[in-house]
């Protein structure tokens, strides 16, 4: 089975039916923090009712992974390294934490077009 981090673009992408993240609603084990499923809810709210959108963020619950503070450190190393791609905080948790567990960043995000270690989905 296929392992990836889903960036909150990701999640997004997947509920409202982008026909192109199809190939990741199955036989894929997902990997995600709290800070993305934060993000998620949130842009949620803009689309859904509170008790939908806490359907949909308690859905991914499962999948979070701890941030430990070394990860922490690394991912703003890693943000600093790409300061002209004003990467958000978020982002570059998931992607270092990505790395880390060596499986790809799965995302549409054009902060991480042509980065390595990336599933670049539009």
């Amino acid at each position: 089975m296929r392992s990836f981090f889903f960036d909150t673009y990701a999640f997004y992408e997947i509920i409202v039916g982008n026909q192109n993240y199809l190939p990741y609603t199955k036989d894929v084990k997902i990997v995600t923090t709290q800070l993305n499923l934060m993000e998620l809810y949130y842009h949620l709210l803009a689309l859904y009712n509170k008790e939908e959108a806490l359907e949909l963020f308690n859905r991914y619950a499962e999948f979070v992974v701890p941030v430990s503070n070394s990860m922490i450190i690394e991912a703003m190393d890693f943000r600093k390294q790409h300061y002209k791609k004003d990467l958000s905080y978020v982002d570059s948790i998931g992607y270092t934490i990505a790395k880390k567990m060596n499986i790809k960043y799965l995302t549409g995000d054009r902060q991480f077009e042509n980065i390595e270690n990336v599933e670049f989905v539009k």
